[in-house]
């Protein structure tokens, strides 16, 4: 790890973030759900036409959405991951929550509208017998498929909110990994979905009224539309400037204060540029006396310390007046 970072303590500040969202293993949980996505979706289509069951075709249409939405994920992982040039000084991470927000929004438009659509066109229509059995082994199938998908998820997830002391939903909230969010919420919603759809289909078989098979239909494409909705809020939130969490600022704080060419921060403000990337903004009173070219020399030496760490895509420092008040861990007053 880098020698000069060390020396500004962020490794301490950041590992948390940093170990939380390795881009390898995040990219794996991704492939494995395009693949077991793409495979349900093809098994739900065929089902579908040989039973025409308005749960099996939300059912297909869903897993359908969610394969597309892998592609659009690994997208967004490849061009997020990009280093920083002349043309972005603070990288392409930002580039990931755009393309995981056209993610969110196919969830929404191929699978939530089109679920809920189709169920209410079939209320008033007279399905013929279905063969049941068909569904029964298909959504059967998928379950374990949407199982592998989510244990792998699950996995990270957990490991990840271990090292941050959180729960586990409560990570998913609060991550700045936007694929580890989608792919861990709508396998979760693909596995209540299973359910719903066998609950449809079920109650079809047993009362001889389509009804149930619409019903269920709708009640998937809602579930749809409110992960969507919530996974479009969460890419905004990131792409207009999402807060990072007091604990973490406050070690920033604490390691910048601890340097030994910095005698107090006025202003600091930390905002995401990407997944596990940061833009760092900070007023510092550096120790000693010394002429403004001299001063300059050593907030630039600063500045690249900090960049020196991966976490850092840009840091800029500027000097401190003498009439502002000093920030502490307790009160940083971090701005953005």
């Amino acid at each position: 790890m880098d020698s000069a970072a060390d020396t500004l303590g962020v490794p301490a500040a950041a590992e948390d973030e940093g170990k939380d969202e390795s881009r390898g293993e995040s990219t794996a949980t991704v492939l494995v759900a395009l693949a077991a996505n793409g495979l349900i979706a093809a098994a739900k289509s065929v089902a579908a036409l040989l039973t025409g069951s308005a749960s099996m075709v939300a059912e297909a249409a869903h897993s359908w959405a969610d394969t597309g939405n892998g592609v659009f994920l690994l997208v967004a992982q490849r061009r997020g991951a990009r280093p920083r040039d002349g043309e972005h000084p603070r990288g392409y991470g930002r580039d990931t929550y755009v393309w995981s927000l056209f993610a969110a929004f196919g969830l929404f438009t191929a699978g939530a509208i089109v679920s809920v659509l189709h169920g209410v066109q079939q209320l008033g229509a007279h399905e013929p017998e279905e063969d049941y059995l068909v569904n029964y082994v298909v959504l059967s199938v998928a379950f374990v498929l949407e199982g592998v998908s989510f244990r792998q998820a699950l996995k990270q997830t957990a490991s990840d909110a271990r090292a941050r002391g959180l729960r586990p939903l409560s990570f998913i909230n609060r991550t700045s990994n936007p694929t580890l969010r989608a792919v861990f919420l709508e396998d979760s919603a693909a596995l209540v979905g299973l359910i719903l759809a066998a609950a449809g289909v079920g109650l079809h078989q047993l009362t001889g009224n389509s009804v149930w098979d619409a019903a269920g239909s709708i009640t998937i494409g809602i579930l749809l539309g409110f992960v969507a909705v919530f996974l479009i809020r969460r890419n905004r939130q990131f792409l207009v400037g999402e807060s990072l969490a007091p604990e973490f600022v406050a070690k920033v704080l604490t390691t910048l204060l601890a340097h030994p060419e910095v005698e107090r921060v006025t202003y600091l403000h930390l905002e995401y540029v990407g997944p596990t990337r940061f833009f760092v903004v900070a007023a510092v009173d550096l120790t000693g006396d010394e002429v403004e070219s001299a001063l300059a020399m050593r907030l630039r030496g600063l500045e690249k310390q900090l960049e020196g760490h991966g976490v850092i895509e840009d840091a800029v420092l500027t000097l401190s007046t003498p009439d502002e008040p000093s920030l502490t861990p307790d009160h940083p007053a971090v701005t953005g």
